[in-house]
């Protein structure tokens, strides 16, 4: 399993809008996500990939990271371990 912490994502933000926004750039469709509580203003989601790896997944990340999504710029990150 991989994961990809993604922000900001405002928290109005749905899973579905968020599956599309990754599938929309060639992602597989993600199995989960987890939102990240913040105290400032970029709150986050980390999304996890069952049947992906970290290779993949980094392989991918070029295609969303600093991208213009709902008014923000999305910055992405592969995390090497799912956030609990």
């Amino acid at each position: 399993m991989a994961a990809l912490l993604l922000t900001p994502v405002e928290d109005s933000t749905s899973d579905e809008d968020i599956r599309n926004f990754l599938m929309k750039y060639g992602f597989p469709s993600p199995d989960g996500f987890k939102r990240v509580p913040s105290e400032g203003a970029r709150p986050a989601v980390a999304v996890t990939f069952d049947g992906a790896t970290e290779p993949a997944l980094q392989a991918l990340l070029p295609r969303v990271n600093q991208v213009f999504w709902k008014n923000h710029t999305v910055t992405a990150l592969v995390m090497r371990a799912p956030i609990e």
